[in-house]
This record gives structure tokens, C-alpha cells and sequence, in this order.
């Protein structure tokens, strides 16, 4: 977990204040909702309750993400209610990921906060969040640190994934799956988030330079409806993860893992040819009766494959960047630059 000198990162709230004038509001938080329908009244009730405390100007966001009961008709009534909501209904149920990603591109405000609709989160955490970001945090992730779920099921996996995540993303948080969180609006510019890659928003933000630290929020049981994750999902889990490690070690250098696991398959090959060559000069061996040398072949010809993968991916990455002028790397600041362009134009105009 990345930490700063408060004297040095500490910067004004105001940074994240919405303009009144533009309709901008201060924060978004946004929620997928799929059948959830006796919790989203109180969920509301405690939402509204929260935002009033803050005194900054909000939005709140439901992302239907295809529900069957009544949640979608509950919602109506709610935006009909309240100036501040507005719910996005998605045609189908495209899962958390799709619905986080609706509720980021409709959201409006300087900082973006996801929660479940679930009534587990605690709405009054908010405040907290927000008082962690103006410590000079990009991203401030929550923390179920009195978890109220299944130890089997729930608990044990989640901190086993937890810990793994950390380790291959580099950024050490207790708490991935967590939904309750808050982010700068410029640290989620540049994040498309596909599969279940929701959980690793925090990952994605640090590679681009965010400052991402996390705090202890509330946790309460679920008290109406049922959950929807169960230990199926930890599958999907481990392919993300794999995707994360190759995209944070070699989205830019594919040809370096295509390319090592190729030369292995060569050396095997190379190997393989050797002994049963040995084998017929000293041995006397006939070739035929071993399969050594149909092995170095194929895997000689597996070899060249992944080489040929690597070269493929070089091609699709260069594409990737170049077609939309996309940098392989993030500024943070630029220093100096006003005084020498200063300089140039000076220079220009004496000439």
C-alpha cells in the first residue's frame, strides 16, 4: 500500500468541488442493483441520510443490471422522488463488472464512489472516504475488516485472493472485493474493465500513477435477499489474474514471454534430438522404437509457434498504441516546461 507525507500530499478539497453553474456535482456514487428489491428503500433512506450530512452537492446512480422482481419499478419511484438519483437499465443481466462500468461512463462528478446495494455497506462511511481523499489519495479502497460473511464459503477464499492478488498486482490491500470505494475522476480516465476485472480498479489506477491507500469501513449482514457470489466465482478470479500478471509484466513486450517459453521449447527439442541420438550410436537403438525424435520434432514446431505468437502480439500491441497515439507511459507533472517554452517564444519574437 502506497504511502505519502501528509504535508507533502495533502491537497484542498476544493480540488474535487463540483461547479455548480455546469451541473458538475461533487461525487457520484453509483450501485449495481440486481434483485434487490426490499433493500433499496432503506438503502435510499440511509444514501440520503449520508449525503445530507457531507453538504457537498451529489448524484446517486442505480445501474439496473437486468433484474427480475419489482427493483426496476422501486427505482422509478425513487428518481421520481429525488432530483439527485438517475438509474441506468440495462437490457440484460451483464453481471457487476458491466454494471460498474455503466455507472462510471453515466457518472458526472469530480469523485466517483461505488457500493452494493445489498445494505452491507454502511452509506455513513462515505464521509470517511472522502476525508482520506483529501489527504492527497487518488484512490481510497474500503476495508470489511469485521467481515460479516461465511467463514467457509466467503471469508477464507476472499483473504487467500486477496493476498494473491496483492502480490501479482503489486498493490497491497486487504480487501479487493470490497465495492465500497472512492476515486478521483482522472484516475478511472484510461480503465476498461472487462470479465470480473471490477475488483482490480485499484491495481489499474496505481499502474497509471494514482495514489491508492485503504480504510476500515463498516460491514453488516445481508438481511433480505440472497447473495449472488459463491465460490464459482474464485475460478473466474484466477483467469483475471492471469491476465493482470501478463498485462502488468508484458502489455507492452509480449515477444519476452512468447519468446521464452519458444527457446525453452527449442532447448527441450534440441535435447530430446540429443539423447536419442546417443541412444542409436551407443546403443544401437533403432530410432523407431523410441518417441524421442517425433517429441523434438513437435515440440520443436511448438516452439516456433510460440514465436510466431510473440511477433503477433508485438504487431497488435504497436497497433494498439500507435492507431490511437497512446502513450506507453503516464506524466504525472512536467516541471520547467512553461519557463523554456517561455524562453523559445521570446527568442522567436526578438528574431
Amino acid at each position: 500500500m502506497k504511502t505519502y507525507d501528509k504535508e507533502e500530499t495533502r491537497t484542498s478539497s476544493r480540488e474535487y468541488k463540483g461547479d455548480g453553474a455546469s451541473g458538475v456535482p461533487d461525487i457520484s456514487v453509483f450501485l449495481p442493483v440486481f434483485d434487490e428489491e426490499p433493500n433499496l428503500r432503506p438503502l435510499h433512506e440511509k444514501l440520503d441520510k449520508a449525503l445530507e450530512r457531507l453538504g457537498r452537492t451529489a448524484e446517486i446512480i442505480y445501474v439496473d443490471d437486468g433484474s427480475r422482481d419489482g427493483s426496476l419499478a422501486i427505482l422509478r419511484e425513487l428518481a421520481e422522488s429525488d432530483a439527485r438519483v438517475r438509474v441506468v437499465s440495462l437490457k440484460r443481466n451483464y453481471g457487476q463488472t458491466a454494471a460498474m462500468a455503466a455507472g462510471i461512463d453515466a457518472a458526472r462528478g469530480r469523485v466517483l464512489i461505488p457500493m452494493d446495494a445489498d445494505l452491507q455497506n454502511d452509506p455513513a462511511d462515505i464521509a470517511r472516504l472522502l476525508d482520506k481523499l483529501d489527504e492527497g489519495y487518488d484512490v481510497v479502497s474500503g476495508w470489511r475488516k469485521n467481515r460479516q460473511d461465511k467463514l467457509i464459503t466467503r471469508k477464507i477464499p476472499s483473504m487467500l485472493a486477496n493476498r494473491l492478488i496483492s502480490w501479482i498486482g503489486g498493490v497491497p490491500l486487504h480487501d479487493y472485493g470490497c465495492s465500497l470505494k472512492a476515486y478521483r475522476r482522472e484516475s478511472l480516465e484510461d480503465v476498461r474493465l472487462y470479465g470480473e476485472m471490477h475488483r482490480f480498479i485499484p491495481i489499474y489506477a496505481s499502474w497509471a500513477g494514482a495514489r491508492v491507500t485503504e480504510i476500515p469501513v463498516e460491514h453488516h449482514a445481508r438481511t433480505a435477499g440472497k447473495s449472488k457470489y459463491g465460490l464459482s466465482r474464485t475460478i473466474k478470479v484466477i483467469f483475471d489474474l492471469m491476465t493482470i500478471k501478463f498485462m502488468a509484466s508484458y502489455q507492452t513486450k509480449p515477444i519476452y514471454i512468447f519468446g521464452a517459453f519458444g527457446m525453452l521449447s527449442f532447448l527441450v527439442s534440441v535435447l530430446a534430438g540429443a539423447f536419442a541420438l546417443f541412444l542409436k550410436l551407443t546403443h544401437r537403438a533403432d530410432l523407431i522404437q523410441t518417441p524421442l525424435p517425433i517429441l523434438a520434432i513437435v515440440i520443436f514446431a511448438v516452439g516456433i509457434q510460440f514465436i510466431l505468437m510473440g511477433l503477433l502480439a508485438e504487431m497488435l500491441v504497436r497497433t494498439y498504441h500507435e492507431s490511437q497515439s497512446k502513450r506507453i507511459y503516464a506524466v504525472r507533472e512536467m516541471i520547467g516546461f512553461e519557463k523554456a517554452e517561455g524562453r523559445r517564444q521570446k527568442a522567436e519574437s526578438s528574431t
